[in-house]
């Protein structure tokens, strides 16, 4: 933590303090919301791609997976950076909209940007147009934890940064490993692994075909 990063900290809490409560409140629910948000989309990405090619369905099942790689990083660099919080740590601040995390419960990175980052990112490499959606809901919950007191900005900076970077590596190590698997159980005898994954894109029927020849030009 440096002097201009406490500094932000106390102008944004400052600031926080003076808006109209049902802001406060919404920043104080607000991060779990987009959380749940994001779980919400995660799971119509998964049904969406259930209908699609195997490289569709590989990248939505895998999207959830990185982001929980990305929450076990973070709280593994928590451990090692052991940073306080600076509802604790920096002087003459303003108090925190919530009740600050006991000790122990370290600053550096943000659980929550972390999250968000990674989220945001992984649904985006399934479909690109979310990125007009979940780009700024991410940076608007990464915010909101400065917002009421909990993070520095830092914090959530580099919690947004490590998701993002979590979600492309699982994303691209994983993805045909998972596109030989989703095209196994497709093909299984199994109806509910069947199911699970879907039939994959609708095929036009053979019939179809003869009926509507492809001509040449």
């Amino acid at each position: 933590m440096n002097f201009e990063d406490a500094e932000l900290y106390r102008d944004i809490t400052a600031i926080a303090q003076d808006t109209p409560a049902w802001l406060q409140q919404a920043a104080e629910t607000g991060t779990e919301a987009g959380i749940l948000f994001f779980v919400a989309l995660f799971a119509a990405i998964w049904w969406r791609a259930r209908h699609h090619t195997s490289q569709a369905y590989a990248r939505a099942v895998l999207a959830p997976l990185a982001t929980a790689v990305a929450y076990v990083c973070s709280e593994a660099l928590k451990s090692g950076f052991t940073e306080e919080r600076p509802c604790r740590a920096v002087i003459d601040a303003t108090p925190s909209l919530v009740t600050c995390p006991p000790h122990g419960d370290w600053s550096f990175p943000s659980n929550h940007a972390t999250i968000a980052g990674a989220s945001a990112v992984a649904l985006v490499l399934v479909r690109r147009a979310l990125l007009w959606l979940t780009a700024p809901l991410a940076l608007l919950l990464a915010f909101s934890r400065v917002f009421v007191g909990v993070h520095y900005p830092h914090d959530v900076a580099a919690g947004l940064a490590l998701g993002a970077v979590c979600a492309v590596v699982v994303i691209r190590l994983c993805t045909g490993p998972a596109i030989r698997l989703t095209e196994a159980i497709r093909t299984s005898s199994a109806p509910a692994a069947r199911w699970f994954t879907g039939p994959g894109p609708a095929r036009v029927p053979s019939y179809a075909q003869h009926r509507h020849p492809a001509r040449n030009h």
